[in-house]
């Protein structure tokens, strides 16, 4: 045997490593043994000239891969407040709170303790959706989208659904209205042009095969100059007289008025039951604050018809779901409260008090500053609201490089890079974040990182 093949570390030597020790709790035993085997496996092949130190860091390397292909924490040091890419809004303690409360055993989910026998599930959340919106009646299902196409598959299937054509967005993921639509059974009428439709454009449309008025949500986009909508009372009024229902879908699911933050007023829910619109729906997880879910409210007479459509059971929610919901919607019955959501905190969260939280990371990062920032709702609301927000800025000789390494951390720290600069935005870090951004930050500003170190975010 070549010396060089016998001079290789032996498993249990790698085994032993610190580095390699340290990923013992969250990936185990046996992942680790492979790892470490299938690094030897390439160093063999190669005729054993790695030194034990280069060894251990390809063992390490290979397991902080594997580490990042399962889910991970991460901190928001974007500045977008609803980050679709990171989980959209965080749940609010008592959010946590209800599904640890419920999911460690059996709870009512489908059971009605008073009368002793089989229940609805749907029924843990409609009184408190009534309440917070003012409907006759609520449904829940399992996203945004399932809500839309659980509608059009009710009221639409082979028939027609008129829509605006500065209304037919393309949503999260390449999804676009007409192909819902298409999807469902139903037929798109598009009316008007991409910048202006009339009232007129609605009447000249309706004919016997038409089911639905729908309004979407524009996004993120906006029209703005030479252009004209039909508004909520307009197309609800149409609506009632032509028999049709009328449905809107606002997507991003406001309960409040986002001017009390500072905010361009973004349409809520309330308002839009209020002009007499048939059923609404919208998303649990971007302004609402919760679990990802996609919530329909309106008349009763509409939901009971889609409580009715077999489809509803392949969109159903779990019990964590309407737990962490249900746990939501109670805060937002006023301001107070309300700011209990995490959503809510950051945009609560005034300049001054995001400078005072700066000063650590100065204190800690040599060469940092702080900057004003401009953060965004995202989730799709708002699309050109600022909001205005502060920043520690850290120079860096290889930004994108520096990046990189925090992405690698447990919890993983994504920050954004302008101007040859990492910025770490305050007012989407947690203040109980602030310890773990600055050990990791200034660990790897100030040397190689050779394992990830998991950190408390409690």
């Amino acid at each position: 045997m070549d010396e060089r093949l016998r001079r290789l570390p032996a498993v249990h030597r790698l085994l032993e490593a610190r580095d390699v020790v340290e990923y013992g709790a969250t990936l185990g035993p046996e992942t680790i043994g492979r790892a470490v085997e299938r690094v030897l496996d390439r160093a063999r092949a190669s005729g054993g000239s790695q030194s034990y130190d280069a060894i251990v860091a390809a063992v390490v390397e290979r397991l902080r891969a594997i580490g990042l292909q399962g889910m991970i924490p991460a901190i928001n040091a974007t500045g977008i407040l609803v980050h679709t890419n990171l989980g959209r809004s965080p749940l609010a303690p008592e959010a946590l709170a209800a599904v640890e409360g419920l999911a460690h055993g059996y709870s009512n989910l489908e059971y009605d303790l008073a009368a002793g026998e089989r229940g609805s599930r749907y029924d843990r959340v409609t009184a408190p959706i009534r309440d917070v919106t003012g409907a006759e009646d609520a449904l829940v299902v399992n996203n945004g989208a399932a809500a839309v196409l659980l509608v059009l598959d009710t009221f639409a299937k082979g028939r027609e659904a008129i829509v605006a054509r500065s209304q037919l967005v393309e949503i999260g993921g390449g999804f676009r209205i007409p192909e819902v639509l298409e999807r469902s059974g139903a037929t798109l009428r598009e009316v008007g042009t991409t910048n202006r439709v009339y009232l007129r454009d609605y009447e000249n449309a309706l004919s016997p095969r038409t089911a639905l008025l729908l309004r979407t949500h524009p996004s993120n986009y906006r029209i703005e100059g030479f252009a004209c909508d039909v508004g909520g009372q307009e197309l609800a009024a149409l609506g009632r007289r032509a028999g049709v229902t009328v449905v809107e879908d606002l997507g991003s699911g406001a309960l409040t008025d986002l001017s009390e933050y500072g905010l361009p007023h973004e349409r809520t829910v309330g308002e839009a039951l209020d002009d007499g619109i048939g059923l609404v729906t919208f998303s649990g997880d971007k302004l609402l604050g919760g679990p990802q879910a996609g919530v329909i409210v309106g008349r009763a007479r509409l939901i009971a018809r889609l409580r009715g459509n077999p489809l509803l059971r392949a969109l159903r929610v779990d019990k964590m779901t309407l737990a962490a919901l249900g746990a939501t919607l109670h805060l937002h019955r006023d301001r107070s409260s309300r700011n209990r959501i995490p959503l809510y905190r950051m945009l609560a969260a005034t300049p001054d008090e995001l400078r005072e939280r700066a000063k650590p990371y100065l204190a800690a990062m040599p060469g940092s500053s702080v900057v004003d920032s401009d953060a965004y709702v995202g989730g799709g609301a708002l699309p050109q609201a600022r909001v205005p927000s502060v920043a520690v800025a850290l120079p860096a000789s290889h930004p994108d490089r520096l990046a990189a390494k925090l992405r690698g951390e447990n919890p993983a720290i994504v920050a954004r890079i302008e101007d040859g600069r990492l910025l770490f935005d305050l007012r989407t870090i947690a203040p109980e974040e602030d310890d773990s951004v600055i050990a990791s930050v200034t660990a790897s500003a100030g040397r190689p990182r050779t394992s990830p170190k998991t950190r408390r975010r409690d």
